[in-house]
Parts: C-alpha cells; structure tokens; sequence
C-alpha cells in the first residue's frame, strides 16, 4: 500500500478516468447479529464507498484545422466528463484498484470502468 504523507486532498490530482473514493467500512456482523471471522468481508466480489475527487475523464484528441494556416496552433486536450461526482456512493469490483493510505486513512483509486453503480443523494 502507498503512503503519502501530504495532509490537503485538494492537491492530489486524479489523471483520466480515475476515481478516488473512500472504502466503507465491511460488515463484522451479520443481519441477524452473528460476528463474521476476520477476513470474511475478502470474498465479496462488490464494494461501495464515497467518492472523493474525480479526474478529468477520457481524453479527445485536437482536431488539426490545416486549411486555416493564419490560425495560432495549440494542443487543446478536451475530456469526456465521467458520471461520478464528490459524494456520491460508488459500488465497484475489487479488479485493478489501487490502495493508498492518506492521512492515515484507506483510500482507493479506480479506474472508471471498475464503478458499477453510483447513488447520488441530491441533484
């Protein structure tokens, strides 16, 4: 697990489709009140937590306009925005996550693709 020792989140910086999110806690008891043995919450295939911060999306590539050779010519990357916003609950699979520790708290980094479902409590 990686550790950063910096303490602002607002200067962690997501790049493309990544997702950070904060884990829920697992479940140590069942419904009817029985304690789980420890690790018992490993094999389940989905996690939820809340989402932290957001990257920028899938990158589109510049469309060259060749024919306007008077224009200035810049590299301007656009993104597709991804559907996860700061707060949102986020269902996801456990397949190519990454664990990092920040502020001595468990943190995830997804990639997009590995989020399943969102739960927003507000527009």
């Amino acid at each position: 697990m990686l550790q950063i020792k910096e303490k602002d989140l607002n200067k962690i910086i997501l790049i493309g489709d990544r997702v950070l999110i904060r884990p829920a806690k697992p479940k140590n008891r069942t419904d009817s009140g029985l304690f789980l043995p420890q690790g018992m919450h490993k094999k389940e295939v989905l996690y939820s937590g809340y989402v932290l911060k957001v990257g920028p999306g899938y990158p589109i590539p510049a469309i060259a306009e060749s024919d306007e050779s008077w224009k200035e010519k810049r590299e301007e990357v656009k993104y597709v925005q991804l559907q996860p916003r700061p707060g949102d609950l986020a269902v996801y699979m456990q397949k190519n996550i990454w664990e990092i520790e920040f502020n001595k708290q468990a943190l995830i980094i997804a990639p997009h693709s590995a989020l399943l479902m969102l739960i927003r409590e507000d527009d």
